[in-house]
Order: structure tokens, then sequence, then C-alpha cells
């Protein structure tokens, strides 16, 4: 996608330097800052420290922080722990530990010699496959928003919610829910999004961003707007991502987004989730108890950041001493999902549903 006018990946490798370069997205959408990943640790603090995020971006950069490692010591002990250190970064988008053992399975058999070409051809292959399955996502979701067009006046945009930053910023390119967006208004369909504003981190800013950057009418909204929104028919359809996914079609997003389809369902808005199938976890089935939710700093939501006098910086929102809680996600039981978009088409938010696209994970 663009910035500036200009392509752009969320994380790639310089052709001529060979080095790993990240957007640093704690800095947008107030500087656009890259930077360059070389050690273990680089890659360990990029993911926990949200440098990176989004579960296919964190999927991606863990598949190039092996490859930086094979490079430098391509033994078992090595590989072992790298795939440990990565692995205890985030718990709950199942990109991550889908990619180590991606990893694991393809190079642990080569012989030591052979493991760092093979593991920059897999960091390579993992990226390429994330743009791909999210343009395909795009134009399986662009067929629900041209429907909705259809039945609106010419002039009359089709108006999209969304939650927290599922766009190219969290994956590789073209991004999950903001995939079809982006199709829509290539394709010359009118669309305005209402964004929410996503606390504790405000990633609904950095769709704003992205948004304004292709040019994409968009609204900035409060996290607790959406209800509101959709009460007084401002709201045709929702589109949010997913960290990590079950067999049933329980949906693991942003803190937030259960919220939002309780909304929608009272509401009889359309609430449809872009999945990659990555992201889901063939060995779950029930979200809400076997979904592990990350639980991150209080700073988080005791603190905002964003600009001040001297620059970007953090502004304290609570009472000195207020004790904090931040669950990053919450789980979206399948009968609130009314579909999933996948690379591969749309289906019901169910076990069938599921199994139905993707028979030989079931196998």
């Amino acid at each position: 996608m663009k910035v500036g006018g200009m392509h752009h990946r969320s994380i790639w490798r310089d052709e001529d330097s060979g080095e790993v370069r990240i957007i640093d997205q704690r800095r947008l959408p107030h500087e656009f800052k890259v930077m360059t990943l070389s050690s273990l640790e680089d890659f360990e603090v990029a993911i926990r420290d949200m440098l990176v995020r989004g579960a296919p971006l964190i999927g991606a950069t863990a598949a190039f922080g092996v490859a930086e490692a094979m490079e430098r010591d391509p033994s078992d002990a090595n590989f072992e722990h790298c795939r440990a250190v990565l692995n205890a970064t985030r718990p709950t988008a199942v990109n991550l530990a889908w990619a180590l053992e991606r990893c694991r399975t393809a190079l642990m058999p080569l012989p030591p010699e052979e493991r760092a070409g093979a593991a920059r051809d897999l960091a390579r292959e993992v990226s390429e496959e994330d743009v791909e399955i999210n343009r395909r996502i795009g134009e399986n979701g662009l067929e629900l928003i041209r429907e909705i067009a259809a039945g609106k006046p010419a002039d009359e945009p089709v108006r999209l919610l969304t939650h927290c930053n599922a766009g190219w910023l969290a994956t590789v390119d073209w991004g999950t829910a903001t995939s079809p967006m982006y199709h829509a208004h290539d394709a010359g369909i009118p669309i305005h999004v209402w964004v929410d504003e996503t606390r504790p981190r405000n990633q609904g800013a950095l769709t704003s961003w992205e948004l304004g950057e292709h040019g994409i009418p968009h609204t900035y909204v409060v996290d607790s707007a959406g209800g509101h929104l959709m009460q007084h028919g401002l709201v045709d359809l929702v589109i949010t991502g997913t960290d990590r996914t079950t067999a049933r079609g329980d949906v693991c997003n942003k803190i937030g987004t259960y919220l939002k389809a309780l909304a929608a369902h009272d509401n009889d808005v359309p609430f449809y989730v872009a999945l990659p199938s990555p992201t889901i976890d063939w060995t779950l089935g029930d979200g809400v108890a076997e979904i592990p939710i990350e639980n991150r700093p209080a700073r988080e939501i005791t603190h905002v950041l964003g600009l001040t006098e001297d620059g970007i910086g953090d502004v304290q929102v609570t009472p000195g001493g207020t004790p904090g809680g931040n669950p990053a996600f919450d789980v979206t039981p399948n009968r609130l999902v009314t579909g999933l978009i996948t690379e591969r088409g749309v289906c019901d938010a169910s076990a069938s549903g599921l199994a139905g696209l993707f028979p030989e994970k079931v196998a």
C-alpha cells in the first residue's frame, strides 16, 4: 500500500544490504520511521513491544527472525533457543506459533550448512503468501460491499465500521479487514469508513492514517460510538480482523470487538470477520474457554501516546497510583458472526463452514 504516494510493505529485506527493515508502528501516525532488525533481541523487542503488531505481520516477523538467527548459528540448539524466545513474546496471535512451527518443519531436517539459505527463502515465501492471501480476501469481501452498493442510490456511500487496525500495517500488505475497502475504493464504489479509536493503544489512528494515505473517506470515532451509529442506521456492514479463530468459528480479536458484535446483532447489521487461514487454530473449539488472552502492561491504559510540546510522548490520564487492568483481546462467539471472509471465499462462522473451505485442514 502507499505512504506519500509510494508503495511500502510493513516488513521487507533490503535488496542491497540484505537487512530486514520494519516500520516502527509505535511512532505512527505522527512519525514514519523505518528501523533495521538484526539481532534476535531486535526481533524479540519488535514483537513484544509492538513495533510490529497484527497476527499476520507477527508471523512474518518471526520467520525473518529465524532466518537472521540461522545466518549467525544454524545449529539445532540455536534454533530451539530462537524459537523459545520469539514464541514467548505474544501468546494470543496464533500466527506466531504457526510460523515458528513451519520454520522447524522446513529447517530441522536439513544439514546445518543449508539452513540459512532455506530460512531466507522461507521468510520470503511466508511474506509473499500473506500478501496474496490478503489480496484475495479483498476480492471476496468486495462482493459483499458491491451487493450493498447495488441497493443504494449511486451517490450514497456504503458505510463500513471497523475495529482496531487490521490494515496493511497489521499484515505484510493489503490488510485483512481493510483489503475489501481498498478493493471497493479502487473499483470506484463510494464508501465511508467509521474507524474505531480502539483503546488502549488507539490503533484506529493507524487505520485512519492508512485510509487517508489511500484517499478513502473516513471518520475517527471513540470505541463506544459504534452502537449509537448502528442504532441510527449509519452502518451498513462491520468488518474486523482476527488474531486467532477456532475450528468452529469463534473469533479472538482486539478488546472491544465482542461489544461491536453484540451491537451489530441487536441492530441487524451484518458482522463479518476477515480471516486469513493461518489465523485458524484447528486444535481449539470453544474460543472463550480455550484461547489464551494476553494481559499487557497497565501503563498502556493509564497513559496515552501522542504529540506533546516536546514531540511524541506519553500523557498520564488516570490519578496517580490507580491500578490498571489491560486484557488485550476478547472472544466473539460464532453465533454473533454473520460470516468469515477468507482467501478461499466467504463462509458461515461454523465448523461446517470452515471445513467446507478448508477440507484438507480438517482431515
